[in-house]
């Protein structure tokens, strides 16, 4: 792989329906280099295939989880007022059963989310809490 080839598939990347003759125009190079350097990055197997992301693939938050809290008495009220300051927190749920609060947390990192999660295990009246990551959603 050449500069062109890395150039061409960072095109790609960002849009793989883009026509030859758009490509071309893009890398300052003509239709038929494009559909050779295509073909031969296809056959080596550098380019494996071509996908479509939806609306939920290109969320602007790469990290998604849920965090489940135990609140201490009568707290909850406070720490749900509490969550909803923290900018990542997406959304709190008020629940039944083991856990009294869920909370929805997006982050563009693993170390911010790791952030979140510390400063959330901070806030008073949580005792306990549990996360789980989102891997993936489907509809």
């Amino acid at each position: 792989m050449d500069e062109l080839d890395s150039r061409l598939i960072a095109v790609l990347k960002l849009n793989a329906r883009a026509a030859l003759s758009d490509l071309a125009a893009e890398l300052g190079v003509t239709r038929s280099t494009v559909r050779t350097r295509l073909d031969r990055l296809m056959a080596s197997g550098e380019i494996a295939g071509f996908t479509v992301l939806t609306r939920s693939d290109v969320r602007p938050d790469a990290v998604r989880g849920l965090m489940m809290l135990d609140i201490a008495g009568r707290a909850a009220e406070r720490a749900m007022k509490r969550l909803t300051t923290i900018p990542q927190v997406r959304a709190v749920h008020s629940t039944n059963g083991t856990w009294d609060l869920i909370a929805e947390i997006g982050a563009q990192t693993l170390e911010e989310f790791d952030q979140v999660l510390f400063a959330i295990r901070r806030l008073e009246g949580v005792t306990r809490s549990e996360t789980s990551l989102l891997l993936s959603t489907r509809r």
